[in-house]
């Protein structure tokens, strides 16, 4: 749900009457799924749902999935207290789907000791939920610790594209491996990396344009996140009525790709990476020499990412995560530990002061 406004500077300003036409399209043409969560639109998004969905139509026409904003528990009554105010919000007496929102290693202990999950299975007994699950931004290896942990998890929702499928941040592929290894179905989001992949450079455009002249870029990465084994849905989060149209057409219509569609996009996703401004190979060679203990490919794919597609609202979040549970960029001491054990010879040091400087920068 991110939405048509009224005012590009406020996300609550949302165009209700624009909504409601995409809506109304959107049932009419057999679509059911709808996403949301209790900060989308500025804390507005479940509300609206609530007016223009749930209050005009029979709650069978729809699955609504929404999440527990757990960064915004504080106790274990938390809850039951946001998670009430949401039913209210979405006008609903149940959730098709309901996620804890963005779990992660930096989040999941607290979780726990707040009784995060037994909560969610409680509101399932009772029947407040149908299928419980999490949005995940973090790690391969801790996605398939919190499934061994928690085989009551019914749904993971991941962010897949092809450009992140290998970028050893996101681990799109690793982390859908792990999901098809615990055999939890899938639901995709950022499959057009926040409408970045709707902006790829000119050569990898080109090339994608020579393959299927016909199909937008946006196609692209819907047929690619549509395609793999075990994905249920994806979430492309349509911002005006044209972009609905396009997606329901492309999916009414889905056909994978092909062997020669699959090597024209892994060719172009290649083309994305090395157009990357700093070209490290995660190798991951300078991290044990610093004595702060910095992430520093992280922190470079992250800037690369930025330098690409510009400063789409995952690349903030995962910054942000990132400088909670590790050193940032700017705890750098200027050893040049790093440096003297780099195989590209690359300046680390005024690399991460730049990356420093404008994420930091950003509103």
């Amino acid at each position: 749900m991110r939405l048509p406004r009224t005012n590009p500077d406020d996300p609550a300003a949302v165009d209700r009457a624009a909504f409601q036409q995409m809506a109304d399209t959107f049932l009419a043409r057999g679509g059911t799924y709808f996403d949301t969560a209790y900060p989308y639109h500025g804390g507005a998004s479940e509300g609206l749902f609530g007016e223009v969905v749930a209050a005009r139509y029979p709650r069978q026409a729809f699955e609504i999935t929404s999440k527990m904003p757990i960064y915004q528990v504080n106790c274990p009554e938390d809850y039951g207290r946001i998670f009430q105010k949401q039913l209210d919000s979405c006008r609903v007496d149940y959730f098709d789907n309901y996620l804890l929102h963005s779990l992660g290693a930096d989040s999941y202990e607290k979780v726990e000791q707040l009784g995060g999950f037994a909560f969610l299975s409680r509101m399932q007994a009772a029947g407040k939920i149908r299928r419980i699950g999490f949005s995940y931004h973090d790690g391969a290896d801790f996605l398939d610790r919190v499934l061994t942990e928690h085989p009551e998890i019914q749904l993971v929702q991941l962010q897949i594209n092809y450009v992140d499928w290998e970028d050893p941040v996101v681990q799109a592929r690793r982390c859908y491996e792990v999901c098809v290894k615990h055999r939890r179905p899938v639901a995709v989001m950022e499959p057009l990396k926040g409408g970045a992949l709707t902006r790829l450079p000119h050569p990898a455009a080109q090339l994608l344009h020579s393959c299927a002249p016909a199909a937008s870029l946006a196609s692209w990465g819907l047929r690619y996140a549509a395609g793999l084994p075990g994905v249920e849905v994806v979430l492309s989060g349509m911002g005006d009525l044209a972009q609905l149209e396009e997606n329901l057409t492309l999916l009414e219509g889905f056909s994978p790709l092909n062997s020669q569609e699959q090597a024209a996009l892994e060719q172009a996703a290649r083309i994305v990476r090395e157009s990357t401004p700093i070209p490290c190979t995660s190798c991951g060679y300078c991290t044990p020499s610093c004595p702060k203990g910095i992430p520093i490919p992280d922190y470079f794919s992250l800037y690369n990412r930025r330098e690409l597609f510009g400063m789409v609202p995952e690349l903030a979040d995962s910054y942000r995560r990132r400088c909670a549970a590790h050193a940032k960029p700017q705890d750098c001491i200027g050893c040049g530990g790093c440096e003297a054990r780099c195989p590209q010879h690359l300046p680390i040091r005024q690399w991460l002061g730049r990356v420093a400087r404008t994420f930091e920068s950003e509103p």
